[in-house]
C-alpha cells in the first residue's frame, strides 16, 4: 500500500512540474515571491560552477592579494595578472556580483565583504587551489561514477599524499609536495580552532590523538593547555617524522607512538582520545574497528572526541552528500556520514553515552563526545 507521504510527494511533483502551474504561480501575488526564490535557487544550482570558477580566477589573478594591501585601478590589476584591461574589467564585474570586490567612487577597486573574509584565510585559499584536481574529476560526473571509486586526479593526489605523509622520499620542489604541504598546514588550524573553542581539554589528564600526522592538532592543544599530557599515534614513518617536527616546535614532550590503527591496539594511558578528520576518509569496516580499539584503550569514563564535517548539517546539507559524497568517491575511500550514523557506530563499539557539543562553524567541523 502506498503511504500517504509517497502519494503527497508524487502529487506535489506533478503539480510543480506542470508548465501551466509555473506560469500561474508567477501571476499570483500571494505565491509570486516563493516562485521567484525557487527559480533563483534552481538557477544557482545550474550555474554554480561559474561562481566557483570566478572565485578561482579572482584568487589566481592576485586580485585579493593586491586589494588587501590597498585599493587599485583596473590597469594595475590587469598588469599584475597579465590580462588586458578589458578582460580584467570583466573579471572584476563577475567578482563584484559575488561580493569579492567592490568599486570605489574614484574608479579604483577594493575588497567586498566576502573578499575581505577570504583574502587572508589560508585554509580556504589552499582548498581553492586544491579543488582544481576535483574539477578535473567532475568534468564528466557520470563517467566518474561509472568508473567506480578512485582512479582520477584526487585519487592520484591522495596516493601521493599518503606516501609523503609516511615520510617516503619526495622532492621538496615537486608541485605535489608543495601542494600537499600547503593543504595540510593551512586546513588543520581551522578545525583545531573550532574544537578548542568548543571543548575544554583542561578537564583531561592525558590526550591521545590518533592519526595525528605531524602533530598540527596537538600543537594547537599544547599551546592552549600547556599542562596537559599529550600522545600522538600514527604510522611508524609518520611518527618518526612527527618526532622531529614536534622537537623543532619545542614540543618534544609530546609522546609519539608508531603503529597502524587498522591492525594494532592503540596505546593505553589516556583518558581522552581524539579522531580529527579521520573517520569520513575510511570505509565502515575500518571505522568500526578503529572505534572499538579506541573504546578498548580508554578507561571507564574516558572520552572519545570525534570531529569532522558531517552529512545532514543544517544549513550546509549540500556539503555532506553532494560535496563530500563526490569528493570521497573520487578519492576512492570513505563516505559522508550523519551524526546519527556515527552515534550508532559509537554505541556499537561499546560507548555508553554519545552527545554532540556545538561548534561555532559546523560547516567546518562538528564534534561528538562519547564516554566509555
Amino acid at each position: 500500500m502506498t503511504s500517504l507521504r509517497t502519494r503527497w510527494l508524487l502529487g506535489r511533483n506533478r503539480v510543480l512540474s506542470d508548465p501551466a502551474f509555473q506560469r500561474w504561480s508567477l501571476r499570483l501575488p500571494l505565491i509570486r515571491g516563493v516562485a521567484r526564490r525557487e527559480a533563483a535557487a534552481m538557477f544557482r544550482n545550474m550555474t554554480g560552477f561559474v561562481n566557483t570558477k570566478t572565485v578561482t580566477a579572482t584568487v589566481d589573478a592576485g586580485v585579493l592579494a593586491t586589494l588587501i594591501e590597498a585599493p587599485a585601478d583596473v590597469a594595475t590589476l590587469a598588469a599584475g595578472a597579465e590580462l588586458s584591461d578589458e578582460a580584467m574589467a570583466r573579471l572584476l564585474a563577475a567578482a563584484a556580483s559575488l561580493d569579492l570586490v567592490e568599486a570605489l567612487d574614484d574608479g579604483r577597486w577594493t575588497l567586498g565583504e566576502r573578499g575581505a573574509a577570504l583574502a587572508r584565510n589560508r585554509g580556504a585559499l589552499a582548498m581553492i587551489e586544491h579543488h582544481k584536481l576535483f574539477y578535473a574529476d567532475l568534468a564528466d560526473p557520470l563517467a566518474m561514477l561509472r568508473g567506480g571509486r578512485g582512479g582520477g586526479e584526487l585519487a592520484r593526489f591522495w596516493s601521493y599524499a599518503g606516501a609523503a605523509a609516511r615520510g617516503e622520499p619526495a622532492d621538496p620542489d615537486d608541485p605535489g609536495t608543495q601542494a600537499y604541504s600547503a593543504l595540510m598546514a593551512a586546513s588543520q588550524p581551522m578545525v583545531a580552532e573550532q574544537v578548542l573553542a568548543a571543548w575544554n581539554f583542561g578537564r583531561h589528564r592525558r590526550l591521545l590523538d590518533v592519526g595525528g600526522g605531524h602533530g598540527a592538532f596537538l600543537s594547537a592543544v599544547a599551546g592552549a593547555h600547556p599542562g596537559l599530557e599529550l600522545m600522538l599515534f600514527d604510522l611508524p614513518p609518520v611518527a618518526a617524522a612527527a618526532r622531529q617536527v614536534l622537537a623543532d616546535r619545542g614540543l618534544a614532550r609530546i609522546a609519539v607512538h608508531g603503529g597502524s590503527f587498522r591492525d594494532d591496539p592503540l596505546p593505553g594511558g589516556a583518558d581522552a582520545i581524539s579522531l580529527v578528520r579521520i573517520c569520513h576518509d575510511h570505509d565502515d569496516g575500518v571505522v568500526e574497528q578503529l572505534l572499538a580499539r579506541a573504546h578498548a584503550a580508554l578507561p571507564p569514563g574516558g572520552q572519545l572526541l570525534l570531529t569532522e564535517p558531517m552529512a545532514g548539517t543544517r544549513g550546509a546539507e549540500s556539503m555532506g552528500d553532494a560535496y563530500f559524497g563526490f569528493y570521497l568517491w573520487a578519492m576512492g575511500s570513505g563516505r559522508p556520514r550523519t551524526a546519527k550514523v556515527y552515534r550508532a557506530m559509537l554505541q556499537k563499539a561499546g560507548f555508553r553515552r554519545v552527545r554532540e557539543v556545538a561548534t561555532a562553524l559546523p560547516l567546518v567541523t562538528r564534534l561528538l563526545v562519547a564516554t566509555a
